[in-house]
């Protein structure tokens, strides 16, 4: 009988769901698990934006720390949050199929983008989110906010200086609360983060028993091409959460992968954007197709956007 896999989580409703998704998976391949809850920077920090806490692993670097101790086996993340270079000894083992990755903006009732009078206030826990919002519609004020869904749904109900809030629509959808979105806002307004409704599953470099058990369970080859792309882009940016950079990979009516990458100054005040397309029959092939598009954006401007936004954004906090 094979051993239990022992599946490391953060403890937020979210990641509880997107764990249990990955546990029937599992049961469903043969393999019997156990839940094991983490507590992050990012869960313990609340009171900071995202922008000011100095590391970028803020959801998973007491996951990963587990895992290298061999306190767990797997761990289950949303593919946005994972950097884009894992610390030694861990490695992205699985990428399950994506939900919508679209940005979903919530009201307190029925919202949508042309609903939105002048001076409308939206909220955003994103950097990303806030610069597109603001090069869109300059007139929008923007605030910051924090929490899981759930608790960032109440915080709307209870402002009524808040017009809505912008949140990932898988997460609503995986929760059930996809009555909750007012509009699912296109690529063209709203281009979504790298990775955006996709899981990942780590695991210790050279553990082939729990890598191989979730790559025959859970593994969307499809999905993995494609944030091949968009992770490329973002790790050729010296991106992270902490920085405006979207990126959405499709595939073509021909086959071939379209990446649309864009970088925003944090005012808004300036875009760079553009489409990448071309072969990738597996991930490689992707990976170079995101840096090509990165590489090309560079010299277009988005090197001084990014220099601009790191010149600015000294921490406050580095660890809980």
């Amino acid at each position: 009988m094979s051993a239990t896999l022992r599946v490391g989580t953060r403890g937020s409703a979210l990641a509880v769901w997107q764990t249990e998704h990955v546990r029937a998976q599992l049961r469903e391949a043969g393999r019997a698990t156990d839940r094991i809850e983490i507590r992050t920077t990012g869960d313990m920090v609340q009171h900071v934006p995202l922008a000011q806490i100095g590391s970028r692993a803020l959801f998973t670097r007491q996951i990963d720390d587990a895992m290298l101790e061999e306190r767990i086996d797997l761990a289950v993340h949303s593919l946005k949050d994972l950097p884009t270079v894992l610390p030694p000894g861990i490695a992205l083992v699985a990428v399950g199929e994506r939900e919508d990755p679209r940005d979903a903006l919530v009201g307190r009732g029925p919202l949508t983008w042309d609903d939105l009078t002048e001076g409308a206030v939206l909220a955003t826990s994103s950097l990303r989110r806030r610069a597109q919002l603001l090069h869109l519609r300059p007139d929008l004020q923007v605030r910051d906010v924090r929490g899981n869904v759930d608790t960032r749904l109440a915080k709307l109900d209870a402002t009524s200086e808040w017009t809505g809030i912008l949140l990932a629509t898988a997460g609503l959808v995986r929760l059930g609360l996809a009555g909750r979105i007012g509009q699912r806002l296109p690529g063209e307004l709203m281009l979504s983060a790298p990775g955006q409704g996709a899981l990942a599953v780590t695991a210790r470099t050279g553990d082939a028993v729990a890598a191989q058990a979730a790559v025959r369970a859970v593994h969307h080859p499809a999905t993995a091409v494609a944030v091949a792309a968009e992770r490329a882009f973002l790790r050729t940016l010296e991106g992270g959460c902490q920085v405006p950079v979207a990126a959405h990979a499709t595939r073509d009516p021909g086959g071939r992968l379209r990446l649309h990458g864009r970088v925003v100054s944090l005012g808004g005040e300036r875009s760079v954007e553009g489409i990448e397309t071309g072969p990738a029959r597996d991930e490689r092939e992707a990976d170079a197709l995101g840096v090509a598009l990165a590489v090309r954006l560079l010299g277009k401007g988005a090197a001084s956007i990014l220099a601009e936004v790191r010149a600015g954004a000294a921490p406050v906090v580095t660890e809980p």
